[in-house]
């Protein structure tokens, strides 16, 4: 691995056999390593980069220490790492102890790998939860770019690899909200409702599944699902090209391997699917017509007003998507006071709601200012879909489409998304993710947007419908991982 200053700078990041192999000798190594990571590695993501960084990895560190997440399942493997740890430390290693407090991980995947990894640390509720920093092999890679790791495929050669270790060490830990979906509705009478995935169920849509017959959240005679999100969840028409794009992926997975193919191919398929002209599609129907909305606000429910113009609607944690664009955007101050809005951080147990439009409308976020339809701002919603409004909806968890079968004869189908508490993700000096408890966060915005609320007035759609058409740009907003 080089020369010896070489060997001894990564040792920083190295953990000894002993505490990763099975039936090792122990045998601890000082001194304790400053900053030791568990390395996940999605082999399938970015092309061929997936796998040449397995490769750069596994020369740089302990070969024992990398997992590619094709063949080894996270849960499993820090299940097993936590046990010896826990074992070791109440056998009197303090070497052991030390590397469980400063153990760091390093997932390199799409968005739907990161949060395949945040959902397996959440599930396994782990005694030192570790934090967990993101390598963008995606193609939107929203979750590095929030938190300052880029959101460009990375060079994998030893030495820009050594340098990503080197930021990891230097990242400063960043706690986000983590949110719970629950989707309940009546045992169809016939056929199955079940989340019908692109071709095959990726990993990280373990986040949504029905709940066995003993979980406590079952009800008898009704089927329910649950999930979670850290990033955002959408409901509409974004996730209905988002699903196309993903089938077509899965089906000529060859030609997927770049990620200026990739967006083009996003593009085309936004076009045959009436993102762009959705008011001339009659599949296309806004979120009023599918269901009724409601957020909490001071302990109670009450009806969110959604424009009729409305065809997707987002529930956004992080100020990133498709692509590192913010939906939000920037309010006014005043206007924020009047409408009992708050700046977006990351940890103050709230989510924002954001509707769009169509496509043209989600361009606009490419000009200075601007934003979606800003809708609220809540602890909780509630989607309670019209009895035979639709016999399907397409739906999004950061970055992982499915589309959903809806019964025609039932009025009971309910999605609700509340607090789950938190996880740890590591920040480098470039994130745009804010933290209420940071007092580099400002308390109110510098940069205010300045325009009216024109979104919210129902007889602007044809006017505004292609005014960002100038600004356009591939969007940017699937992962490439084939298991994310």
């Amino acid at each position: 691995m080089g020369d010896g200053s070489y060997d001894r700078t990564l040792r920083e990041f190295c953990i000894p056999d002993y505490i990763l192999v099975s039936g090792s000798e122990g045998k601890s190594v000082s001194p304790v390593p400053t900053c030791p990571v568990i390395v996940f590695i999605n082999s399938k993501s970015g092309g061929q980069l997936g796998g040449e960084l397995l490769v750069s990895y596994s020369t740089l560190l302990n070969k024992n220490q990398v997992f590619d997440l094709g063949k080894n399942a996270p849960d499993k493997v820090l299940q097993r790492l936590y046990a010896t740890l826990e074992t070791l430390k109440h056998n009197g290693d303090d070497f052991a102890a030390e590397i469980q407090n400063r153990l760091r991980i390093i997932v390199a995947g799409g968005d739907g790998t990161a949060s395949w990894l945040l959902g397996v640390v959440s599930d396994l509720k782990l005694p030192h939860p570790p934090p967990i920093a993101t390598v963008p092999l995606g193609t939107g890679n929203n979750l590095p770019f929030a938190f300052g790791w880029g959101k460009k495929n990375p060079t994998t050669d030893i030495q820009s690899v050594t340098s990503f270790l080197m930021n990891v060490k230097a990242a400063k830990e960043m706690k986000i909200d983590s949110w719970h979906i629950v989707m309940r509705m009546k045992a169809p009478k016939e056929g199955s409702c079940d989340p019908i995935a692109p071709l095959e169920l990726p990993h990280a849509m373990h986040a949504f599944q029905r709940v066995s017959s003993t979980d406590k959240l079952n009800m008898d005679g009704y089927h329910t699902f649950r999930g979670g999100f850290w990033n955002y969840f959408s409901m509409g028409m974004d996730a209905q090209v988002s699903y196309a794009f993903h089938s077509e992926r899965k089906l000529h997975p060859e030609k997927f391997k770049n990620q200026l193919y990739n967006q083009s191919a996003y593009l085309k398929l936004g076009c045959s699917q009436g993102w762009f002209f959705s008011s001339l599609f009659q599949s296309s129907r806004n979120i009023g017509q599918l269901a009724k909305v409601k957020i909490m606000k001071k302990g109670h429910w009450e009806d969110l007003h959604i424009p009729r113009s409305i065809r997707s609607i987002v529930c956004l944690n992080l100020p990133s998507f498709s692509g590192g664009l913010n939906p939000w955007g920037k309010p006014n101050r005043k206007k924020s006071i009047y409408r009992d809005l708050t700046l977006p951080y990351v940890d103050d147990g709230l989510f924002e709601v954001v509707g769009f439009r169509d496509a043209w409308h989600g361009l606009v976020l490419l000009a200075p200012n601007g934003h979606g339809t800003r809708l609220a701002q809540t602890s909780r919603i509630r989607f309670e879909f019209h009895k035979g409004a639709a016999d399907c909806t397409f739906m999004r968890i950061d970055g992982e489409p499915w589309k959903q079968p809806l019964p025609k004869d039932d009025d009971t189908v309910v999605v609700e998304i509340s607090h789950h508490g938190q996880v740890s993700m590591l920040a480098t000096q470039l994130c745009r993710s804010k933290s209420m408890y940071d007092p580099s966060s400002p308390s109110v915005d510098r940069e205010e947007d300045d325009s009216t609320d024109e979104e919210l007035e129902e007889d602007c759609e044809e006017r505004r419908k292609f005014g960002a058409a100038d600004t356009f740009k591939y969007p940017d907003g699937i992962d490439i991982s084939q298991v994310s």
